[in-house]
């Protein structure tokens, strides 16, 4: 049974959301602030979605999702409030995957975890144990792991899949709906959380702006480095 941690200081909301995933017969984990929810996940981190309230006392939903998101590869998805569109974009650089505003309707909600549960299972059935190379960039299929010039860098699981799905079509230009739905897998969102995304790789992995091309009006593409120009 997959396991959803909730966090938010609304007891009302947090209820209803617990209520509605548990009909789905998912296991629900209430914390009411970021703190309980940091000291929660430090403990014991097995969870299969996390939904973050962004405006909460004590620590907010970003400050959250920044401290975790190197212990966690779970999906975190942010509830927020439609006026505060800037906290969500700011989410996705902390390393959030999704967003959903308030006042929402809680069966897209539901949509929206059992469609990243979905994406998660079809990367974890993946049986080809060899790593991708492509320059001094590695990703470990099996164990989403990824190394530049031999040295480990943490990336979120969206990050990872994102880099993956560019790396498996080298040379190949692709369009930011081409990746959306190829790495979100999901018929709603924000179509910008790809530029988010490409920026948070690129520092990561491509400061120099090597391998991960921008085709002005298009969307993107990943090169070999004797392939520059």
């Amino acid at each position: 049974m997959e396991k959803i941690l909730i966090v938010d200081d609304d007891k009302t909301i947090a209820e209803l959301i617990s209520d509605a995933l548990e009909d789905e017969n998912f296991q629900t984990v209430i914390c009411g602030d970021g703190l309980e929810a940091l000291k929660l996940i430090e403990q014991n981190n097995n969870f299969d979605v996390i939904i973050l309230d962004i405006m909460m006392p004590n620590m907010n939903g970003i400050e959250l999702c920044k401290k975790i998101r190197d212990i966690v590869t779970c999906p975190i998805l942010f509830v927020t409030a439609k006026s505060r569109t800037l906290d969500a974009m700011l989410g996705f650089e902390m390393g959030g995957d999704d967003y959903i505003f308030k006042p929402f309707v809680v069966e897209e909600l539901v949509a929206r975890v059992k469609a990243h549960i979905r994406r998660d299972k079809r990367h974890e059935r993946i049986q080809n144990n060899e790593s991708l190379i492509i320059g001094d960039i590695e990703i470990r299929r099996d164990n989403f792991e990824t190394y530049k010039a031999g040295k480990p860098i943490a990336l979120s699981t969206r990050e990872f899949q994102l880099l993956q799905f560019l790396m498996e079509n080298v040379g190949h230009v692709l369009t930011r709906e081409q990746i959306f739905n190829s790495v979100w897998g999901i018929d709603y969102g924000d179509i910008g959380t790809v530029n988010v995304n490409i920026k948070n790789l690129r520092e990561k992995i491509d400061v120099n702006n090597e391998y991960i091309k921008t085709i002005w009006g298009v969307g993107y593409k990943f090169i070999r480095p004797q392939m520059r120009d």
